[in-house]
């Protein structure tokens, strides 16, 4: 695990842990500049800092076990289902919405994946696994922060969801001729 070598793991949870931190204070204050007046965004934000503060590294003695990747999951579970109440709730959701479940969806399969490699199998050697897990989950974090502050489908997720979505609704597809 390259990366947590290089930068420890203190420093990078830290990182992530202040982005999200600082992609809440930016949208509540463009909430109370009123330029930008989405309670479903700032409710996001509030709930992505709170799970990855919760989450870090720091508060790992609140922690009954030392299994720390199912902590993770079970973080990135119950953030997934706060997200998707309020969405039910609200009936309408902010852009930044897909790339946060998307995100949250893949970081949780990864952390499924090594604890089921270290603590199940008890594989102690490290192989390509471990590296992709280190590079993605980082990677996915800083998209969730953007998405977050630029609010933008910059990847374009919704134009792909939204390509899926007709792809399934329209008749034609269906038919066998």
């Amino acid at each position: 695990m390259f990366l947590t070598e290089f930068f420890g793991f203190f420093s990078l949870s830290a990182f992530t842990m202040w982005g999200f931190l600082m992609a809440f204070f930016f949208n509540v204050f463009v909430y109370s500049l009123n330029v930008k007046r989405d309670t479903n965004l700032l409710f996001s934000s509030f709930v992505m800092m709170v799970s990855y503060t919760l989450s870090d590294y720091f508060f790992t003695w609140l922690s009954i076990k030392t299994t720390v990747y199912l902590d993770w999951a079970i973080y990135d579970v119950l953030t997934i289902l706060i997200l998707s109440v309020s969405l039910a709730c609200k009936k309408k959701t902010s852009v930044s919405f897909i790339y946060l479940t998307v995100g949250l969806s893949i970081n949780l399969t990864f952390f499924l994946l090594m604890y089921f490699d270290l603590y199940v199998h008890q594989n102690k050697e490290r192989w390509l696994l471990w590296d992709i897990y280190a590079v993605s989950v980082n990677i996915i974090d800083v998209i969730m922060i953007v998405a977050l502050i630029v609010d933008r489908d910059f990847l374009g997720l919704h134009k792909l969801k939204n390509k899926i979505l007709s792809y399934f609704k329209s008749n034609d597809t269906h038919k066998v001729t």
